[in-house]
């Protein structure tokens, strides 16, 4: 019989049973084979010649089927039927038949063969095909080669109101109008995404698309797409497939996903409470809300733990920031920094007194809140406002504040995911806030102990000018262990001192200040600089054996301190320094480099055993000396010696006001934000004229008092302080006397007359330090001090090498009203 054969390619597309492709076998109307096809004989291995004129029953392999029957031979109706036929090479074959009468004369039959496993997998095909057109939920549109619609399955058809008829011939902008490609990398619209996919035949998946559909225009959707080109058996492009399938809750739980994250990456950045605040309304807006304002109560913005009162009063709420979709905030009834003011009842007022979000979806415009609150509601008006939302800001149990957000531009209203979200983003917020908080009262507390552990300002008429640097490396904090001081001293001379505490922080700033303390009060009993440091060393080590007693367990203690101190005079011109492991000071001279003292450096505060050394320094009239911390050598670079380097040419040109070469400092040898605390203290000395000292040598003889009342009298007149003549004469005459009844010569007298006072000085050889009494009432003597504590302003006694000098300062009359002496 005539081969009927498929086209190239057809075979893999058509039915298994179809004419085209199954074995064809005719039956005559005593099913004999009367005609075997080139398929039959593929198929079962037969040639035409060994099967034609026989039963078709021998092919079968059951019994009983030999004689001419066949499987499903009562049945003509073209069902197919499963059998097991008998290969021409031995084996069984599951095949499956169907049998056909003919509409011809006679009883012909047709008896159509195929593969029982090519016709199952077809089938299998054939569902899958008919399940993706009816009942898969994956959207499938066919696009054909002019981009525009010819076939859609169920599922597409559902985001297509009214009869699919008529979006056929349509293009995907007109079924998505307005929508948009999400990733990155692709056109920026699916039509010309569907013309590459056409042109090239590469594929296309998971592409993120958004926008509306006609069926729901008012909710916003994400979909993954995928696209394919479609080709028929020869070859022609038939147009493109997309697959479609809804994600845009995946989308908006990943981007829920990534905004906690980002949250939690950006929110808290610093400790600075505003700045956190900010942080917060950035990660909601646009995100989120098309609008934010965070307030918080009054306490915590001051750094207090909010109290139950506090919290329920709306009025002291204050707008920490705000932050919106327009740049001109129009919606701002309050500024920032303001008092923020919600009525009674409203979602505000609410959150506060119950601590759980209030949401708004849709916002209505008769809200007795917004009726009572006449501004916020011409402004709801005014801007469509359409949903609102209040969340508190929660840590530890406690409220700090609140969060209010709006939308007008975005269209659709808060949902409760959205509330879950911002709840999630406003607890971690909250967080960081209550850190911001705490850390902003520990930094007044730090502030106000580094102002009152550091001078105020320096002595307006001491011995030098002065200025100064101070700067933490803790610089959020404020404070450190460093300090310097500018001490005023006796007979016209000025202690100099710098110091530095190992460790920052509080505990180093306390550490200075009890170091500090001791300093001033050693500096009053006037001892030289070597023996000051030495009973400073006996304090450390004091503190630090009581620091160690108190916390055996390694707590951190005092670990130690450096120091310098020196005392300058300006009637000698000399300074004599002592170094506890401290760099040593420079001298800027104005025709010469930069020196730097041969100080000897003895051992570090708290290290005991060694003593410490003194030296004798000439200070010239010119000159600018300067005392720092190794902060400032080591700040920028680790080796000192380069340090020292750059101090020397930051010093250069003393004649400059000191505030210049202070700025000059710290802008050549510091970096923004020093890895140390550095503390520099620079000086300008103020040396006494000769002609406003006046000395004398007297005589050990009770009636020298006489001679020192009138070597005083005539000095004063000479310098025109007649005013002081009583009380300069009458402390002198007390002292001298003193000297020469309880003391052992020599004597000797110094008047020094500085810008304010005049001070009296009487030296003697004897190491015995006078001590004031109150004499009784038939006393004769021992009035003597009493009376030169009545007219001095001040008065002391300071050590020497060969003995003691007692001496006493008398406010000039000048002074008293507020100038200078000329």
């Amino acid at each position: 019989m005539t081969s009927l054969t498929p086209a190239p390619g057809a075979a893999d597309r058509g039915d298994p049973l179809g004419v085209t492709r199954a074995a064809v076998v005719t039956l005559d109307e005593c099913k004999r084979v009367t005609g075997w096809s080139p398929q039959a004989e593929r198929l079962l291995g037969y040639r035409a010649e060994e099967v034609l004129g026989r039963p078709v029953g021998v092919l079968s392999v059951r019994a009983g089927e030999a004689d001419g029957g066949w499987p499903g031979s009562q049945a003509d109706h073209g069902m197919p039927v499963h059998a097991v036929l008998r290969h021409r090479s031995g084996h069984a074959l599951r095949a499956v038949t169907a049998l056909h009468r003919l509409p011809v004369a006679g009883n012909v039959y047709l008896l159509l063969v195929a593969d029982a496993e090519e016709h199952a997998e077809w089938q299998f095909r054939q569902a899958l095909l008919h399940s993706l057109a009816a009942d898969s939920s994956v959207a499938l549109t066919i696009y054909g080669p002019d981009l525009r619609v010819a076939w859609a399955n169920a599922a597409a058809r559902k985001e297509l109101p009214g009869d699919f008829a008529q979006y056929l011939g349509r293009s995907e902008g007109d079924l998505y109008p307005g929508s948009q490609v999400l990733s990155v990398g692709h056109p920026p619209s699916v039509t010309q995404m569907m013309g590459e996919v056409l042109a090239s035949g590469q594929s296309v998946v998971d592409l993120l698309y958004r926008g509306r559909t006609l069926a729901d225009p008012d909710r916003e959707h994400v979909w993954s797409l995928s696209y394919y080109r479609l080709q028929d058996a020869a070859g022609l492009t038939l147009g493109v497939c997309e697959e479609s399938v809804d994600v845009t809750d995946l989308y908006r739980a990943q981007h829920r996903l990534t905004l906690l994250n980002r949250a939690a990456a950006r929110v808290g950045s610093t400790l600075d409470l505003d700045r956190t605040a900010e942080e917060f309304a950035e990660i909601l807006v646009p995100e989120i809300a098309d609008f934010i304002a965070v307030d918080l109560i009054g306490a915590v913005v001051d750094g207090w733990e909010p109290d139950a009162r506090s919290v329920a009063r709306t009025g002291d709420l204050r707008r920490a920031v705000h932050r919106s979709v327009r740049e001109d905030l129009p919606e701002v009834v309050v500024p920032a920094g303001g008092t923020v003011g919600y009525a009674e009842g409203s979602p505000q007022w609410q959150c506060l007194a119950s601590g759980r979000p209030v949401l708004n979806a849709v916002l209505a415009p008769s809200s007795p809140w917004l009726v009572k609150d006449s501004a916020r509601s011409t402004l709801r008006r005014e801007l469509g406002i359409h949903s609102h939302m209040v969340v508190p800001l929660r840590a530890r149990d406690v409220t700090m504040g609140v969060a209010t957000l709006m939308r007008w531009r975005n269209p659709e209203p808060f949902t409760p995911e959205d509330l879950l979200l911002v709840e999630e983003l406003a607890a971690r917020a909250a967080v960081c806030i209550d850190n911001a908080r705490r850390f902003t009262r520990e930094r007044h507390s730090a502030l106000m102990l580094q102002r009152s552990l550091l001078p105020h300002d320096m002595p307006a008429r001491a011995a030098v000018e002065a200025a100064y640097r101070y700067l933490p490396a803790d610089t959020q904090a404020g404070v450190g262990g460093d300090w310097f001081d500018v001490l005023p001293l006796a007979c016209a001379r000025v202690g100099l001192v710098v110091g530095d505490v190992v460790g920052h922080g509080l505990r180093a700033a306390a550490t200075m200040g009890r170091l500090r303390t001791a300093v001033h009060t050693l500096a009053d009993l006037d001892l030289p600089p070597d023996e000051l440091l030495a009973h400073l060393d006996d304090l450390v080590q004091r503190l630090a054996e009581e620091a160690e007693a108190a916390h055996p367990r390694g707590v951190e203690g005092v670990v130690g301190a450096t120091c310098l101190y020196g005392v300058y005079d300006s009637v000698t011109r000399r300074a004599t320094f002592a170094s506890a492991g401290h760099p040593p000071p420079a001298i800027a001279h104005k025709n010469k480099p930069v020196e730097f003292c041969d100080i000897p450096t003895g051992p570090p505060l708290g290290v005991g055993g060694m003593p410490f050394e003194a030296v004798e320094v000439d200070i010239p009239d010119d000159c600018v000396l300067a005392l720092y911390t190794d902060g400032l050598i080591t700040a920028s670079q680790s080796d000192a010696d380069i340090g020292l380097a750059r101090l020397s040419f930051a010093l250069a040109h003393p004649d400059r006001p000191l505030e210049e070469i202070t700025g000059t400092l710290e802008r050549i040898l510091l970096p923004d934000h020093p890895p140390d605390d550095v503390a520099f203290l620079v000086a300008r000395p103020r040396p006494l004229p000769a002609d406003c000292v006046a000395s004398w040598r007297l005589a050990f003889d009770l009636e020298t008092a006489g001679r020192a009342r009138a070597l005083t009298g005539e000095r004063l007149a000479q310098w025109r302080l007649e005013e002081l003549t009583f009380s300069a004469e009458l402390i002198v005459s007390e002292l001298v006397t003193n000297a020469i009844r309880h003391a052992r010569g020599p004597v000797s007298l110094r008047l020094i007359r500085t810008e304010d006072r005049l001070i009296c000085a009487v030296s003697d050889g004897s190491s015995t330090a006078p001590h004031m009494r109150r004499a009784a009432a038939g006393d004769e003597g021992g009035r003597g001090l009493f009376l030169v504590a009545q007219f001095a302003a001040r008065w002391g006694t300071r050590h020497t090498t060969d003995g003691k000098i007692i001496w006493a300062e008398v406010l000039a009359p000048a002074a008293e009203a507020g100038t200078f002496i000329p």
